[in-house]
Formats: C-alpha cells, sequence, structure tokens
C-alpha cells in the first residue's frame, strides 16, 4: 500500500500513509474544512499586515483627550449641535436680552429657525420687536449652530369670544367695553 500512496505523497504536501480508504477521506474531508495546518489564511495574511506607527505609545491618535474635547466630537458626530446650541439659548435668554427684559419676556419654542418669545404685555411684545434686530444679531454671534433666522414677539393671549363649534364669524360682541 505504501507504493500505491508514494507518488501521490509527494505532490499532496506530504500526505501521510494511510492503511484504509475510508481514513484517506476522512483525513481529506477534515483538510477541506480546516486546511492545512503550516498554511495561513487569507485573514491571517490580512490581520499580520502591520501600519507603521499605527499602534506605537504617543503615535498619531494615541493622545489623551479632555472630556469636553470628546464629547463636543461626539455631539458634532451624532448631529447634536444645533439642539444642544438652541437649548443653551433658551437657557441664556436672560443675559440676551437683559434682565430687566427676561422678567418680562420667556422664550417659549424654536421651530424651523424661528425663536418664539411670550411677552406679558402688548407693550414689552412692541418694545421688543423695536429690538428684534439687536436681539437676532447677538443670538447669531454668541449661539450660530442655534440657527435662528427670526424672532416672533408675541403679547398676552386675548379671550376668544367664539363660543361652541358652530359659532359664526362676524364682528364680535359691540359696546362690551364702553
Amino acid at each position: 500500500m505504501n507504493d500505491n500512496f508514494a507518488g501521490d505523497s509527494e505532490s499532496k504536501h506530504n500526505e501521510p500513509q494511510f492503511e484504509t480508504d475510508e481514513a484517506r477521506a476522512v483525513y481529506s474531508r477534515f483538510r477541506k474544512i480546516f486546511g492545512q495546518a503550516g498554511a495561513r489564511s487569507s485573514d491571517a495574511r490580512k490581520r499580520s499586515t502591520r501600519v507603521e506607527g499605527a499602534s506605537i505609545p504617543f503615535g498619531q491618535g494615541r493622545d489623551a483627550m479632555g472630556l469636553g474635547d470628546v464629547i463636543d466630537g461626539l455631539a458634532n458626530r451624532m448631529g447634536w449641535t444645533s439642539p444642544l446650541a438652541q437649548s443653551e439659548l433658551l437657557l441664556a435668554w436672560a443675559d440676551i436680552a437683559g434682565a430687566e427684559t427676561a422678567e418680562h419676556s420667556t422664550p417659549i419654542s424654536i421651530e424651523d429657525g424661528l425663536l418664539t418669545v411670550q411677552c406679558d404685555s402688548t407693550a414689552w411684545a412692541t418694545q421688543l420687536r423695536l429690538m428684534r434686530t439687536t436681539i437676532t444679531t447677538h443670538i447669531s454671534t454668541r449661539y450660530p449652530d442655534a440657527g435662528i433666522e427670526s424672532i416672533r414677539f408675541e403679547g398676552p393671549n386675548a379671550p376668544s369670544w367664539k363660543r361652541g363649534p358652530r359659532s359664526i364669524p362676524g364682528r364680535g360682541p359691540r359696546d362690551t367695553y364702553g
């Protein structure tokens, strides 16, 4: 039996000698599944290639970073800069508009670049409308990521005279306030 496999063993990468055909079939099946013991797979060859300087201490990208830098990088990657700037703007309204103005006005919402501010009276709403360009400029320089394009100042809500779902639009009550 050694004579039969002598030529085959050299041509098949030093294949061992088998006593039965069944042992040879098992060996060839294992060899297909697990490959050669001395040969390396393509994955192993890919892993063994090293980039010079990639994994050395104090190499590029290995410097320690502060927590603020890490969080800023995360916010930029995740696209959170605009919502964070908008929330900071709402919280810092007293610094933006001034302390006295902030006592009589409250920012309500930011939608599609429009900041809505609720005022205590129509007089305060009118005064803030006159200051709109100054406030908008201050916001755009301090919070550019907030994306504020315009500001709407609203006065207090007036009572509604509409009564029920079938009311008819018209002039409303007259002579009520003398």
